[in-house]
């Protein structure tokens, strides 16, 4: 089956390639194989208010969103073996570290999808 993916704009028009991890067994196993994450390539975990980077092999930008897509909260370069959550998140999206900060990422603004 085919990996459902949305084109993340950033402020400057960049474009954010997302693969939506919407089943069970993809949330799970996430970014855990990765050995990197490249900056044009990301993870949308839905229905999800919190992650852990347990076992992962490098920092990644965790984007925490509601229901209508406006940002909640970052957190930037969230290493390996960390927990974030954030109530009222309805998604989170996991990026390359530097990656929330060069899409002009911030709290309270809505997504941009291409």
């Amino acid at each position: 089956m085919a990996a459902h993916v949305r084109l993340l704009a950033g402020a400057d028009g960049r474009r954010v390639r997302v693969v939506v991890a919407d089943a069970a067994w993809t949330r799970m196993v996430g970014l855990l194989a990765h050995q990197t994450l490249p900056a044009d390539e990301g993870l949308w975990l839905s229905p999800a208010w919190s992650i852990h980077t347990w076992f992962m092999r490098f920092p990644i930008d965790v984007v925490f969103v509601d229901r209508e897509d406006r940002v909640l909260r970052i957190v930037e370069a969230m290493g390996p073996w960390r927990l974030a959550s954030q109530r009222r998140a309805h998604a989170v999206i996991e990026l390359a570290a530097g990656c929330a900060r060069t899409l002009g990422l911030s709290e309270g603004r809505q997504l941009d999808w291409a």
